[in-house]
């Protein structure tokens, strides 16, 4: 029986007029009154009355998303027996039906396909014992429909249900019955045949166009000297790629995932990142705010499925090579891991050194578990660790052992991050009513600090602002808020972590600056304090392009609070450089011997996120590779491009250039996520992140060739076709007419002047 959950691809080959859409149609309609999701349509370009014309149909229990198509059908049905031939099975699966409209018995082909089963059924007399056409030209679609009923095991009640449905009547449902009734089936295939899962390949070493696979030839007259230009492929640059901090190919593993490729998805992203667990769930996604899917339904979800594909994929790394060279790493946060991991992979004996008594930085302590949990970390810094980088924690370097390190070593990369926070003079700094956020944050991480009952303030917007007040939330204080001096549209913390933390029950207090903190009294158990602040408003940008904030005369006011956590931001230390040195990622720094000397990540970029780090680290890794072997790698935003395209742009494609109204608009996955009356008394993971991979199926893939097919769906000529990954436009035949320019979805067909 052709049910169960997987995808049924049936290709219908006959000529103009006999009904081979209206076949499939009906075959997908029995279908959809089951229940399942169907696809059925026509290759129209050369139609006309007699001409070979091909139809294609899909069912399975799941959505479809597929629209190519259908180069490997698990069924054949051909309509008019001259067509038969060596290119009507082109790509057909081994063991799969070949019906045939005729007379004679289907042994009479078993030579001619020995690898598959063969039903005929003579649905031409029945067609015109029927009255169904005319006698030169009867339209047989609806008794071959019985036909494929029987063959494929649908009830008959089912196939007759689609032709009602349909509006088809009397002798239509006749002819299905007795074709039905008639259909002759050889279900065994010949023992010569193929077997397994092999697919029967065209015998021409060419793929054959639309009208040579339906039994016709090309054009007679060559009209390739009439044009003026000629249609080409080329690649452009998505949005997502494009602006990725961590020169992610987003395009490309999304790709991945919408094929099912959950493995090759993880392969993609690890070739620029080891920790795809951690950036779907950290990440601000700047991707997702580029995604020109905007325009049509919203962005697809790319930090999810990067979770989805570090939490499911399973890849085996290796190192590609082995080097002698020792090179020494001075932080392990995701800067100095991710350089130590595209080090390792190249083949150098790397070794990092971490302050801290665990390594990873602030992945570990600075990121409560409900946003990373400990096994995620854990699992991606082990893969690292596995490459055979060597880590010594408790392990302080400062100016004098930097110069240690860099007469040691070949190269030495300095990652120490913003180790440098930010204070704000409030008269009673230094006792332990106050607290820097990320001092905070490693106390929760060790398990070391209770606020019970207390009324928590955090000053700041940024995303430690916002971890440190959900954290409080759930050591059981009895009131957080955060208080920032500017508007909300200003804060810099993710925009979902800002929801979430407004959704937890934290109150913001917006435009509002601190001014001093009093204590009142104490009751012996705790102190009673009082934070004055000052209203404030906007005025004109500042140098970050935010605007200032401005103070309203004469609006102090105090908020009670038992406890205060700063989270102001950090800037860089510089004290283990020598004195004038300048820091500039991707700048080799002077006055360290010969060694190379480089600052990466937020130490030389200031960018603050986890992506940014990461990316900074694989460019400070292919840097140094390139300084130490001589061997350029260059990393490009056409990273694992298309093949077989004949021109890279170098252009970002926008939502202007695609024609996005060819794409049908589908609601975005969010995932499940823990109930909200349960986040304030747990650490548990709030995201549980998607079931499935289907949410890649959204992505458009702008500006990448994704075989949709519509190219040579339209070409007027049938001069275009798809051998493989490529295309081939046969310009002895093309009239540089544009038709495929003007039908293809992604801006990736484009006309060249001769």
């Amino acid at each position: 029986m052709a049910g169960g959950s997987a995808m049924i691809e049936i290709r219908i080959h006959g000529r103009g007029g006999q009904g081979g859409v209206t076949l499939a149609k009906l075959i997908a309609t029995s279908r959809f009154l089951q229940g399942e999701s169907v696809q059925a349509f026509g290759l129209y370009a050369a139609e006309r009355s007699g001409a070979p014309v091909q139809a294609f149909c899909r069912y399975s229990e799941e959505p479809i998303t597929n629209r190519n198509l259908i180069y490997e059908p698990d069924h054949i049905i051909v309509l008019d027996p001259t067509l038969v031939g060596p290119n009507i099975v082109a790509g057909l699966r081994a063991g799969g039906w070949i019906l045939i409209n005729s007379p004679h018995p289907p042994e009479a082909f078993a030579d001619q396909f020995p690898g598959n089963r063969i039903a005929t059924v003579d649905a031409t007399s029945i067609a015109r014992n029927n009255d169904l056409g005319t006698r030169s030209l009867p339209i047989v679609n609806t008794a071959l429909a019985g036909a494929v009923g029987k063959m494929l095991v649908f009830p008959l009640q089912e196939m007759c249900a689609a032709l009602e449905h349909l509006g088809f009547k009397d002798s239509n449902l006749t002819a299905a019955t007795l074709a039905h009734d008639e259909v002759r089936l050889l279900d065994t295939p010949r023992e010569t045949g193929l077997s397994g899962d092999e697919v029967a390949l065209p015998t021409e070493e060419r793929g054959p166009s639309i009208l040579e696979g339906a039994g016709a030839s090309l054009p007679a007259i060559k009209t390739g000297s009439w044009a003026s230009e000629q249609p080409r492929r080329r690649q452009m640059i998505p949005p997502c790629n494009h602006i990725c901090p961590a020169g992610n190919n987003v395009q490309g593993f999304l790709d991945a995932l919408s094929r099912k490729k959950t493995d090759e998805a993880l392969e993609i992203l690890l070739r620029s990142s080891p920790f795809p667990s951690i950036c779907g769930r950290a990440c601000p996604a700047p991707c997702m705010e580029a995604c020109n899917r905007i325009e049509i339904d919203g962005a697809v979800n790319v930090r999810q499925l990067e979770r989805y594909a570090g939490d499911h994929g399973q890849v085996t790394l290796e190192p590609l090579a082995n080097r002698n060279e020792r090179i020494a790493i001075v932080g392990s946060g995701p800067a100095g891991l991710t350089a130590a991991y595209h080090l390792a992979r190249f083949g150098y004996r790397v070794r990092v050194f971490e302050s801290g008594p665990e390594i990873g930085g602030l992945l570990r302590s600075g990121i409560p578990d409900f946003r990373i949990p400990e096994d995620v970390a854990s699992r991606e810094i082990d893969r690292i660790l596995d490459l055979g980088v060597d880590v010594e924690t408790d392990h302080s370097i400062d100016r004098q052992g930097l110069l240690e390190l860099a007469r040691n070593q070949d190269a030495v990369l300095v990652a120490t991050g913003q180790q440098e926070q930010r204070d704000l003079q409030l008269g009673m700094n230094g006792s332990e009513a106050v607290v820097q956020g990320i001092d905070f944050l490693e106390h929760v991480h060790r398990g070391d600090v209770r606020v019970d009952g207390e009324r928590v303030i955090v000053i700041g917007g940024g995303n430690t602002a916002m971890d440190a007040a959900r954290s409080a939330l759930r050591l059981g204080a009895k009131s957080v808020k955060v208080v920032y001096r500017r508007s909300r549209e200003e804060m810099p913390a993710i925009r979902e972590e800002i929801d979430e933390t407004v959704e937890e029950g934290v109150c913001i207090e917006l435009l509002t600056q601190p001014i001093a903190l009093h204590e009142k009294r104490s009751d012996g158990v705790r102190r009673h304090l009082r934070l004055v602040c000052r209203r404030m408003e906007l005025g004109e940008p500042d140098e970050s392009g935010r605007r200032s904030p401005v103070e309203i005369p004469d609006s102090d006011f105090e908020l009670p609070c038992h406890r205060v956590i700063l989270a102001l931001g950090q800037s860089p230390d510089l004290s283990v450089f020598p004195e004038g040195t300048e820091v500039r990622e991707g700048s080799q720094l002077l006055g360290l011997l010969e060694t190379p000397v480089f600052a990466i990540g937020d130490l030389a970029t200031r960018e603050g996120t986890v992506a940014g780090a990461i990316g900074s680290g694989r460019r400070s890794a292919v840097h140094i590779h390139g300084v130490l072997s001589g061997e350029h790698v260059h990393i490009t935003e056409h990273a694992d491009a298309q093949r077989d395209v004949d021109e890279w742009c170098d252009e970002v494609i926008h939502a202007d250039a695609m024609k996005l109204h060819l794409f049908e608009r589908q609601a975005a996955s969010e995932g499940e996520s823990l109930p909200m009356t349960e986040r304030r008394s747990t650490f548990d993971e709030v995201h549980m992140g998607l079931s499935n991979a289907d949410e890649a199926a959204r992505c458009l893939s702008c500006g990448v060739c994704n075989e949709c097919d519509a190219c040579v769906t339209y070409c007027p000529e049938g001069v275009l076709k798809r051998v493989g990954h490529s295309l081939e436009f046969d310009y002895s035949y093309c009239k540089g007419c544009g038709v495929c320019v003007a039908e293809c979805p992604r801006n990736v067909i484009f006309m060249s002047h001769l």
